[in-house]
């Protein structure tokens, strides 16, 4: 019987963001808690380098929306202004590069 139940319940679904494409700057804004000026500024900044040449045209990946995340929250949580939450990010992938190279030297 309870084999039953389980057929009827709803399957749990999710949306894996990093590999969402074609994000719009309101969904992003959306998923950031934050105004459209915000993320502006992390593309002024480049932090974020979005596909499009206008901020309405502009798309994101769920990359670009994990990179803004974490500036966002470098600046609420710790107080680092913009341009330090850039060179904290551009370190944090200088770092992610570097230890996926020592995994591959590793490997061989």
């Amino acid at each position: 019987m309870d084999k039953d139940k389980d057929k009827m319940l709803p399957q749990p679904s999710a949306i894996i963001l990093e590999e969402q494409t074609d994000l719009t700057i309101s969904e992003v804004c959306q998923a950031c808690a934050v105004q459209v000026e915000t993320i502006v500024e992390l593309v002024d900044e480049g932090v974020l380098s979005p596909i499009g040449r206008e901020p309405h045209r502009w798309r994101f990946t769920g990359t670009h929306l994990r990179r803004a995340t974490v500036a966002i929250r470098l600046q609420r949580d710790l107080g680092v202004n913009l341009a330090g939450a850039a060179l904290a990010l551009q370190l944090l992938d200088e770092l992610e590069s570097l230890q996926a190279r020592l995994r591959k030297a590793g490997a061989q």
